[in-house]
């Protein structure tokens, strides 16, 4: 096969290039160039895409004996991932961009080009397995290695993108033997540090830098009884969940932490309570999508596992395609269907803008953004 292969400058994708071309396969890299002023190094694990980062990927690419690229996706990747990031926190959710990269930027906008320039398929580092049904249609499942399993944030790739896929470290044990593998190729990346943290915030510093780009407003922080408790400056400064930098300055009545239980963007408020009001009875989305083929009838409940962070436990529930009621208000136009997904134990710290992704055993079968949420308390109320 002719392969395109996405290089972050990391020791993952390196090793992945590498295993394709020992595959048999014709290779030629590419750096996804996603800002126009990025940062000339790297601190550690903090950051990724600057120049220090292409110019590991293309040391790693010469090594290997490959054609090597620098694509400027800056444009796109401001459109759909920054600005997108921007507008949910604004608009009081906690949004995944690394979600949003992968599905508008590395398996839409570069797996297109790849497409159109003659390449059969899209080689990256992502620790994920592909399976092939009987049928002949591409499942995405987890990688052997649980503890690195990626799959999480490739839930959002289609059918049509999985079949152009390939991760040819899916089946490797540990991230330890990759670096091993890269030490004996002569790859200078083999003990390069993972990049953590969002990578256009490379300081770490969510809070700030949402100041600098939305602005700063004076709110009030209150009970979930509506008391005022004190003050924040920013309502897009918090996320459900929440405990630590809430400066309330006063403990509970009985002397337990807060945790913040709601974001209000419209009046700029936060609101605060308890731990045990952080437990979700049901989650529910309007934009989701399959991972390959969809279930025959998904109106119908069904038994699968759902994971709302990338490194938190799948948690065994139920699911359902259900209508949306028209009346309401936290959906994004157009929507007419949500999945509903009830937990068999209750899920905290769920926030509204958050991905839930669904697994039936290890295979990933879709995602959809959180939109709506249901206390565990109201649901055991009703019961």
């Amino acid at each position: 096969m002719k392969i395109l292969a996405a290089m972050s400058g990391g020791v993952d994708s390196a090793v992945a290039a590498a295993r394709a071309v020992e595959a048999g396969h014709e290779v030629v890299g590419v750096h996804l160039a996603l800002s126009r002023m990025p940062g000339t190094l790297r601190t550690g694990s903090r950051g990724c895409c600057t120049i220090e980062d292409s110019m590991d990927a293309q040391r790693a690419a010469n090594i290997i004996g490959i054609p090597y690229y620098v694509w400027d996706f800056s444009d796109r990747f401001r459109a759909e991932v920054v600005d997108d990031f921007i507008a949910e926190y604004s608009a009081g959710r906690t949004p995944n961009p690394c979600m949003r990269c992968n599905e508008k930027i590395k398996f839409a906008a570069l797996l297109d080009k790849a497409i159109a320039l003659g390449f059969d398929a899209v080689c990256t580092g992502h620790y994920a397995t592909l399976v092939t049904d009987e049928a002949g249609h591409p499942e995405l499942h987890r990688a052997s290695a649980w503890a690195k399993d990626q799959s999480y944030v490739l839930g959002v790739l289609t059918a049509e993108q999985l079949a152009r896929c390939y991760f040819p470290l899916g089946e490797t044990p540990s991230k330890g033997l990759v670096r091993a593998e890269a030490e004996r190729r002569g790859l200078g990346v083999a003990h390069k540090p993972d990049s953590h943290d969002i990578c256009f915030i490379p300081d770490g510093d969510t809070r700030g830098w949402l100041a600098e780009k939305v602005g700063e407003k004076v709110g009030n922080i209150l009970d979930n009884e509506g008391a005022v408790l004190g003050q924040h400056r920013g309502a897009h400064s918090y996320t459900v969940g929440q405990r630590k930098g809430l400066s309330l300055g006063r403990p509970a009545p009985d002397g337990r932490p807060r945790f913040v239980l709601e974001v209000r963007p419209t009046s700029n408020t936060v609101v605060v309570g308890p731990r045990e009001a952080l437990a979700i009875g049901t989650i529910a989305g309007g934009r989701w999508s399959w991972a390959g083929q969809p279930l025959a009838h998904p109106e119908r409940d069904f038994e699968c596992e759902v994971q709302i962070r990338a490194h938190a436990d799948p948690v065994p529930a139920r699911a359902r395609i259900a209508r949306i009621d028209p009346e309401a208000e936290v959906y994004r136009e157009g929507a007419t269907e949500e999945f509903v997904v009830e937990p068999d134990e209750p899920l905290h710290g769920v926030a509204p803008g958050q991905t839930a992704v669904l697994y039936v055993g290890t295979r990933v079968l879709g995602q959809f953004t959180i939109d709506r949420t249901v206390s565990a308390v109201s649901v055991e109320a009703q019961a």
